[in-house]
């Protein structure tokens, strides 16, 4: 059948089991946003405030429901204003696919109304772009991009159309939906000898990061866990593939970490990496990472291994599919001298309660009771973000969703629409801080619009909290531009927006505000006054070790 280029990105969408987009329409996409009218009944689409909320928004949508987020933009502004989002989900490997609109072929180089180079842009922070130049190449595009993001390591994908492919008309033939080149396959080292030393070590560690919720191994990682009787410690990413009780659970490692995640690593005979980058807020000193042990890194990306930490062993794989290989080779085994040991390392981090503010472990420790096990979580960064990471009782690795390679404030507010949308919870948990939400406060309209329930939590110490914490400890508190004199009235302004808001100081106060808006249908702002001199402990500096960390 014939159709033109707007109705085949339609159907490939439909082919692909597109059923929601998020975006924002303009010029160069006129004609898609007509194509989206035309069949309504098969796509919604979400209109947010902001082309970076629909980013974000397509971000939280793909990491909540595990399907590939799509977010729309015209050209221009409309597609530069997804760069953050883009670079946010390549980061902590989202799959999404971005298309945007361009000035038609005959514009295209000549400093065209709204025309920007956006396959150039994004090349560094998407896994491939294109830039659609015959109507003919269309739905093949649109499909490789669909089947690349899922495929291997997941990530976004941008592709570009301009205006007059929009329009173009040619034959679309229907085809059967994407599917991700799992590369089930498994290179590098001999896995018999990788389990061999795990099975000798006296002192291992398993350290895990999100690429274990991407593949869905975390019940795999927890039978190896149970059977060979090893404790593990994980990044942000990864919170909630393990429970917070589970009793060989450490915690998650790196610069805001436990205490006992950290020196459990640093005394490791042997540390089993699995589907992480050992980032630099994990290995803060990598010449020093796990210096007493045999390094072992399974991952699926293999630009990953030795890039950051120089490993002894390395298996490239999925990790569901090497995990249920190493697993058979692993024989049961009791730790319990290291274990004991690994009890000696645990310290308690102190705080205050009490007085005119509330402390944030408060916020947490209610919020984790009020919203349940099944509760969704969705953070913005700062230091909300890192006591989000200690605090909450992290219990599903689908239930915490956080932006933690770019680390992008205003990420929050986009990705718990996008949750809410695909998940349809009764109650979407946005834990923000007064300067991440002043970056993205403005999506509460899009909340309002669409009757989401998303309950937002702002921990208000009227400060950039993580800025001035550093200030605070290595530039002899100089507080320059970390506590901006904002006037914001926070339950004025969700009024103006029409959601409903609560300013508390008391854990009594902010009981009771949650345990009303839980029973409310409506989106919620519900600030929490928060001491500013609160920081986040204990803290490892940047570049330093086990031995430099502070605790008070």
């Amino acid at each position: 059948m014939k159709l033109n280029g707007s109705q085949i990105l339609a159907n490939v969408l439909i082919e692909n089991e597109v059923d929601t987009v998020f975006g924002y329409p303009g010029g160069a996409v006129l004609n898609i946003y007509d194509a989206l009218y035309e069949y309504q009944d098969k796509i919604t689409h979400y209109m947010t405030a902001h082309e970076q909320g629909a980013s974000h928004a397509a971000d939280g949508y793909a990491r909540a429901t595990g399907k590939t987020g799509v977010v729309i933009a015209t050209s221009g502004p409309g597609a530069t204003n997804l760069v953050t989002g883009i670079a946010t989900a390549y980061m902590d490997s989202v799959p999404m696919v971005a298309i945007t609109g361009n000035v038609p072929n005959s514009l295209i180089g000549r400093d065209s109304f709204q025309e920007v180079y956006i396959a150039g842009i994004t090349m560094p922070i998407t896994k491939h772009n294109f830039v659609v130049r015959k109507i003919e190449d269309l739905a093949p595009i649109l499909r490789s991009a669909f089947k690349i993001a899922i495929s291997g390591r997941p990530g976004p994908v941008l592709v570009d159309i301009p205006k007059d492919i929009t329009a173009a008309v040619t034959e679309y033939e229907p085809q059967p939906k994407q599917v991700a080149d799992k590369r089930s396959y498994i290179d590098g080292d001999n896995l018999a000898e990788i389990a061999k030393v795990i099975n000798n070590a006296k002192k291992p560690v398993i350290f895990f990061g999100g690429g274990v919720k991407n593949s869905n191994a975390g019940e795999l990682l927890k039978k190896i866990i149970e059977k060979a009787n090893i404790p593990a410690t994980h990044t942000i990413m990864a919170a909630g593939v393990l429970r917070y009780d589970m009793p060989e659970n450490l915690g998650f490692l790196g610069m805001h970490g436990s205490v006992v995640a950290n020196k459990a690593v640093d005394d490791a005979d042997v540390v089993i990496t699995v589907a992480s980058r050992f980032s630099d807020r994990v290995a803060l000193a990598p010449n020093k990472f796990a210096k007493k042990a045999t390094l072992i890194h399974i991952d699926i990306d293999q630009s990953e291994i030795d890039k950051n930490v120089k490993t002894d062993y390395h298996i490239i794989g999925n990790a569901e599919t090497v995990l249920g290989e190493l697993e058979n080779l692993l024989e049961e085994k009791k730790h319990d001298d290291w274990f004991a040991e690994i009890n000696t390392f645990r310290r308690d981090i102190p705080y205050s309660v009490g007085g005119n503010t509330i402390h944030p472990k408060e916020i947490m420790d209610i919020l984790s009771e009020v919203a349940g096990e099944d509760g969704l979580f969705v953070t913005d960064v700062g230091q909300h973000q890192m006591w989000a990471a200690q605090y909450l009782h992290h219990v599903k690795a689908e239930n915490f969703l956080t932006s933690g390679g770019l680390g992008t404030m205003g990420y929050g507010y986009g990705a718990a629409i996008g949750a809410q949308i695909g998940t349809g919870r009764s109650h979407v948990f946005h834990i923000t801080g007064d300067g991440s939400f002043h970056m993205n406060m403005n999506e509460a309209c899009t909340a309002v619009t669409y009757k989401l329930p998303i309950i937002s939590i702002c921990l208000n110490n009227e400060a950039l909290g993580m800025v001035r914490q550093w200030q605070t400890t290595f530039y002899g508190k100089r507080y320059a531009s970390s506590e901006p004199d904002r006037k914001t009235d926070y339950v004025k302004v969700a009024e103006g927006f029409g959601a409903k808001g609560y300013s508390c100081r008391t854990a009594e106060e902010f009981r009771a505000a949650l345990e009303e808006a839980v029973k409310l249908d409506t989106p919620v702002w519900i600030e929490c006054i928060v001491d500013r001199e609160e920081r986040v402990l204990p803290m490892i500096p940047g570049g330093g070790t086990v031995d430099d960390i502070i605790y008070n």
